[in-house]
């Protein structure tokens, strides 16, 4: 078996690498991409799996760390803003060298996530078998990449691991708002009739996350309505008073408003954190279901491969 990368394993590799820095809106193309060279390319194949797993996995990780460095930056900065209102000095958030070492370590993060799949792109380019830090050996063990090949013998990569690196990148891809919904439908446009589980697994997970969009978009639209008519209550775009009886009506509306949309945004990290527990069980051999969505999405495929056997 030839295992010196052709033309079309290079692009492939390089493209799919590449497409991390559209942030989400690529992540279809490493699925296309292991979806035509799977069985053509062990190489090819590899380096698209884990092009796909820095997008979704390396996407949650980036988004988590920069979640952690605004908090406790906004814990630092409280803190400054007390210190100096005790000591009757002027503090100003925006300026001194505090914020600006929370800045160029935010900075720093963006280049960060966008080097490694340049450095991956342009090792490709030049035939090498590169692996990201930490993600690519071990993805090259569970994949079973390195392991010695028979001569003239056709050693593919585990196929079942492969559909559940593809599966499982689809429920991790969740933290990419609505351009991860991109993952499992591309996954089950082209392969969910070759394989029962990653159709599942993708339809299922393509239901969740549009089911999540919709929480969290429908608890956008509360939380800017009801500022809106906070708004209008204090008269600040024309016009009522806030002592007037439609003033009160329109100030109880807005709390209203504010509770829903606080409760339907507090629950969406809840459903974040669901999708990557589903991930990591698929990870582990399980052939994991969401409650409820899980449960329809298999009936519904029972139904059809019932009416299908009847035709």
């Amino acid at each position: 078996m030839n295992n010196t990368p052709t033309s079309e394993d290079r692009i492939w590799a390089v493209f799919s690498h590449l497409a991390a820095l559209s942030f989400g809106m690529g992540i279809l193309l490493p699925i296309v991409g292991w979806s035509d060279q799977r069985r053509k390319s062990n190489y090819a194949s590899f380096q698209c799996l884990q092009a796909l797993g820095y997008q979704s996995l390396g996407f949650t990780v980036w988004v988590l760390a920069y979640l952690v460095i605004l908090v406790v930056a906004l814990i630092i900065l409280v803190a400054m803003s007390f210190q100096a209102e005790k000591a009757g000095t002027n503090f100003n958030p925006f300026l001194g060298p505090g914020t600006t070492a929370i800045f160029v370590v935010l900075f720093g993060l963006f280049v960060l996530y966008c080097i490694f799949p340049i450095l991956a792109a342009i090792a490709c380019a030049l035939g090498k078998d590169v692996r990201y830090p930490f993600l690519g050996k071990r993805l090259a063990r569970y994949l079973e990449y390195d392991r010695v090949q028979e001569p003239d013998e056709q050693d593919w990569l585990n196929e079942d691991h492969e559909f559940r690196w593809v599966a499982a990148a689809g429920h991790f891809s969740i933290l990419i708002l609505f351009w991860g919904l991109l993952a499992p439908l591309t996954t089950w446009m082209l392969q969910g009739r070759q394989n029962l589980f990653l159709k599942f697994q993708s339809i299922q997970t393509l239901l969740y996350q549009a089911l999540t969009t919709v929480v969290y978009a429908v608890g956008a639209f509360f939380y800017v309505f009801g500022f809106l008519l906070l708004l209008i209550s204090m008269g600040a775009i024309g016009a009522l008073a806030l002592s007037s009886s439609l003033g009160t009506i329109t100030t109880v509306i807005f709390a209203v408003c504010l509770l829903i949309a606080f409760a339907l945004l507090l629950s969406v990290p809840l459903l974040h954190i669901l999708g990557q527990w589903a991930g990591f069980r698929i990870l582990k051999g399980e052939n994991y279901h969401y409650p409820l969505v899980g449960r329809l999405v298999q009936r519904w495929l029972s139904k059809n491969s019932a009416e299908e056997k009847s035709i």
